[in-house]
């Protein structure tokens, strides 16, 4: 069984969509700044409460909602092993027998119209005056 990666726990960056820094969220253009206190205290009061935050709710329902989720894609492999794959599978071959049927009959029937038209139109010559 695989090990879970503690320190990288994003390796294929799927939720860089996400920025959950101060710097991103917050920021003070040139010509307006808070007291330096305020700026600082800010920047502890947002970690902390964006930390605590997301360790509670992921405490009350991370294991749940992951449990949820592997099972709904456990439903979805199940449904691509035994049934989507093999449905598709069955219309391939099905639909294959119908495409030589439907290919034998415009090789017949359009393929000598088509060429006696193009051996027709491929003597037309087109000059300038």
């Amino acid at each position: 069984m695989a090990q879970v990666d503690m320190v990288n726990r994003d390796p294929n960056n799927i939720n860089n969509h996400i920025l959950v820094a101060f710097e991103d969220v917050l920021a003070e253009p040139d010509g307006v700044h808070s007291i330096d206190c305020v700026w600082r205290l800010s920047y502890s009061c947002f970690e902390c409460g964006k930390n605590c935050c997301y360790k509670i709710l992921t405490l009350l329902c991370g294991i749940c909602i992951a449990l949820a989720w592997g099972c709904n894609f456990a439903i979805t492999a199940f449904d691509h092993v035994w049934w989507w794959t093999p449905c598709l599978r069955d219309f391939s071959i099905c639909v294959g027998c119908w495409q030589k049927v439907y290919g034998t009959i415009v090789m017949c029937c359009c393929g000598p119209v088509c060429e006696a038209c193009g051996m027709m139109f491929s003597r037309i010559k087109i000059q300038k005056c």
